[in-house]
C-alpha cells in the first residue's frame, strides 16, 4: 500500500491511492450494512418477544386486499394443503371451504389452526357478516 503522511495545522493526513480509498469505502459501508441489519433484527427479535406477530409485507397487504387470512398464512408458511390437513387435523374439503369462505368452522378449529400457522387467534377473526375483520397494518406489519 502506497500511502504517504503529511502534517498540516489540523493534525496528520494520509494521502492514498484511489482504489485503496475505494476498497475501504467498500469495507466500511458493508460494515454499516451489517450493522443497520443488526439493528432490524434486534428490534424484530424484541417485538417477537413482546408478542408481537410480524409478518413480511406482501402477506399483509393480501391480507388488507381481504384474501382469504387462512390461505394466505397457509402459503406464507409454506404449507402445501395435504400438510396442513394433516396439521390441523381436518379433511381437505373442508381447509377448501375454509379458504373459500363456504364455511366458517368453530373457535376450537380456530385455536387449532392458530397454532399450526403461529399466529394469534385473532388475527383469523371473522365479524358478524362472516367477513374477515381487515387488520391493522401495524399490528402485524414491519415497519
Amino acid at each position: 500500500m502506497n500511502v504517504k503522511f503529511t502534517m498540516t495545522a489540523k493534525g496528520e493526513m494520509a494521502t492514498l491511492p484511489r482504489a485503496e480509498y475505494e476498497r475501504l469505502k467498500k469495507l466500511a459501508l458493508e460494515a454499516e450494512e451489517d450493522a443497520g441489519t443488526a439493528r432490524v433484527v434486534a428490534r424484530a427479535k424484541k417485538e417477537i418477544a413482546d408478542g408481537q406477530t410480524l409478518l413480511p409485507m406482501e402477506v399483509v397487504n393480501r391480507i388488507a386486499n381481504e384474501e382469504n387470512v387462512i390461505r394466505v398464512l397457509r402459503e406464507f408458511r409454506e404449507f402445501s394443503q395435504a400438510e396442513f390437513v394433516a396439521e390441523v387435523g381436518i379433511t381437505q374439503g373442508y381447509l377448501s371451504d375454509l379458504e373459500t369462505g363456504k364455511r366458517k368452522g368453530p373457535l376450537e378449529l380456530h385455536q387449532r389452526i392458530a397454532r399450526a400457522l403461529g399466529v394469534p387467534l385473532d388475527l383469523l377473526a371473522t365479524n358478524s357478516s362472516g367477513t374477515r375483520r381487515t387488520a391493522k397494518r401495524k399490528n402485524i406489519g414491519r415497519r
